[in-house]
């Protein structure tokens, strides 16, 4: 077994930017659902906030407390040495993440953030996976609503096709929800760096080993009404088809040939028609340095929906499957998407690594290649739907 799994270590997780919207909700949730003996560490910049964060949380006095900054790398270093698993929510990761991706690579410690970021993942692969593996670690991106039920999800809908034949898979998303200020500030970050971000996807490219005897494709969908789930859909611009193709390039369960699109699914034309100019106007506004700060201006870092308005939001991924002569329809289905939702998806994906019989991988993973199984059981212990919507002979292509 890797050094990860050494008893030497005083905590079996640490989650860094505890004190931030999501950070707090996932210390919050692991106060509440964590396994008593767990042994675990808040860790930030201002030692003051976290030890006030661990005075209200249920058992609070025995969680452990740890100063770590971003601008101090050897802070960084020695909290990848205190732990058997880190947790961050410290971003934009393609500015704050990489010293600590680098210090758990070294360390032999799992990693886990919440990033959303392409440029950010494709860069850490090119410079930290290599060690990552020497090591044992396994770093893990994308565990909240940017990329879980999506991955998971397809992870879910390829089990129920099957095996050894070409397989295809559109998954469909629709979501009730507001978003904080940490996520617009990524957002807007990624729109502004679209050369940085293909310079990286290109760099990715040429260090990545080429997939051999089997294909995998994850193209970007034309807008068109879906009438398997009675919506228009419109291509999602989002990281989640990556974290996809990459699972099914890890995972000979995907069959010799595998394609994933990904969509928003939206009821009415004119809904799909004003969010089509809504992220084009945010798209074209974030190359603009003064148009940028006005837009970040209006939500803040720290800042998120109330309670209330969390408990009325709601997220459903719909997918549609086909291959070998079936067609099934499975659903993945949650609450709050972007904070309830993924703190719980953060937090049971952090305990996955810490506890579970996983198979044996290192380096740059995905949660499906990493966790799968695992993980989707408890995600449905813990209320995340997971379910065989519909199933019967394909009569014609997806």
């Amino acid at each position: 077994m890797s050094s990860l799994n050494r008893t030497d270590r005083p905590y079996d997780l640490v989650l860094f930017g505890a004190t931030g919207f999501v950070g707090s909700l996932t210390a919050e949730y692991l106060a509440a659902h964590a396994p008593k003996d767990l042994r675990w560490a808040v860790a930030g910049r201002d030692g003051r906030k976290l030890e006030r964060l661990c005075q209200r949380l249920p058992g609070g006095a025995d969680v452990g407390v740890l100063r770590a900054d971003v601008a101090e790398p050897a802070s960084l270093h020695a909290l990848a040495g205190h732990a058997r698993v880190v947790a961050t929510t410290v971003g934009p990761y393609v500015l704050y993440g990489e010293q600590l991706v680098a210090a758990c690579a070294d360390a032999g410690t799992d990693y886990l953030d919440l990033t959303g970021e392409p440029e950010f993942i494709n860069l850490m692969y090119v410079r930290h996976d290599t060690r990552a593996r020497e090591t044992g670690a396994r770093l893990v991106h994308a565990c909240g609503f940017d990329s879980v039920p999506h991955d998971l999800g397809v992870y879910f809908t390829v089990r129920q096709l099957p095996e050894g034949v070409p397989l295809t898979v559109d998954g469909y998303v629709n979501v009730d929800a507001a978003f904080s200020g940490g996520t617009l500030a990524s957002a807007l970050n990624q729109f502004a760096r679209g050369r940085q971000l293909l310079a990286a996807a290109r760099d990715r490219d040429r260090h990545e080993p080429r997939l051999r005897g089997r294909r995998v494709a994850a193209p970007t969908g034309a807008p068109r009404f879906a009438r398997e789930v009675g919506a228009w859909a419109l291509p999602l611009p989002t990281v989640d088809p990556q974290i996809v193709a990459r699972s099914a390039k890890a995972l000979d369960r995907y069959g010799p040939d595998f394609r994933y699109r990904h969509y928003a699914a939206v009821r009415h034309l004119p809904g799909a028609l004003g969010g089509v100019a809504a992220v084009g106007a945010v798209l074209a506004a974030a190359q603009l340095p003064p148009a940028r700060r006005w837009l970040s201006d209006r939500l803040r870092p720290g800042d998120g929906p109330s309670a209330e308005r969390r408990a009325r939001s709601r997220f459903t991924v719909r997918f549609v499957g086909e291959g070998g002569g079936r067609r099934v329809f499975t659903e993945v289905a949650g609450g709050d998407p972007g904070y309830d939702e993924t703190a719980k998806m953060f937090a049971e994906a952090a305990l996955c690594l810490a506890f579970d019989d996983l198979p044996a991988t290192a380096g740059q993973v995905t949660t499906a290649q990493a966790m799968g199984d695992a993980l989707t059981g408890r995600l449905r212990a813990a209320g995340i739907t997971f379910r065989v919507a519909a199933a019967h002979p394909s009569s014609s292509p997806v």
